[in-house]
């Protein structure tokens, strides 16, 4: 089994740039982009447009649906970085008709299954020599205003705490400095 890096932070943190850095050193050329982002207006095809220019052309990029991003894991080998789950959960999540449901056991049952495919993502990555997993920390932000910002904040904590409970490191970057949770790196790798 390889080693899982989680890498968690808030926005602009440099959680990406430390993930592309790792990426960079353990696998060069070689290496698989997992791009979880999908271009809804002109200003998010613009960051897509600057995030794929900024990686090495030689990477793969795997830009598929989120519901086929579990099997398409588990075939992968070397060197994985997906940026970012919290994107990949975000389009989980509103692809779910129970987030805006008053039953909250309906959305409970959403929400257990969402979760199942953040394992499954995790136990699939396996064959992998290090899966790079970017995420955002939502939790140290203002409380959201309204029920489904409210349960994707939520969702969203308990997707990082299974990330990093399954991950061998985790890293909490803040203004660009990692800060280790849980394992380590290796520089000697």
């Amino acid at each position: 089994m390889g080693e899982r890096i989680f890498l968690l932070g808030g926005a602009r943190s440099g959680k990406s740039r430390l993930g592309e850095s790792l990426a960079l050193r353990w696998g060069g050329s070689d290496v698989t982009y997992i791009a979880t982002a999908e271009a809804g207006d002109a200003e998010m095809a613009r960051r897509i447009d600057l995030h794929r220019a900024s990686r090495p052309r030689e990477w793969r990029t795997w830009e598929g649906e989120p519901q086929a991003l579990p099997a398409f894991v588990e075939g992968l080998e070397g060197v994985v970085l997906m940026d970012c789950l919290t994107v990949w959960l975000s389009r989980l999540f509103l692809a779910d008709p129970a987030v805006e449901s008053d039953d909250e056991t309906l959305w409970h049952e959403g929400e257990r299954k969402i979760l199942a495919s953040v394992e499954a993502l995790f136990d699939a990555a396996g064959k992998a020599e290090r899966f790079i997993v970017v995420s955002n920390e939502v939790g140290m932000d203002l409380v959201p205003p309204n029920r489904m910002g409210r349960r994707f904040r939520d969702l969203q904590g308990r997707a990082n705490q299974l990330g990093a409970a399954r991950a061998e490191t985790a890293l909490l970057v803040v203004a660009g400095l990692p800060l280790v949770l849980k394992g380590g790196l290796d520089d000697g790798r």
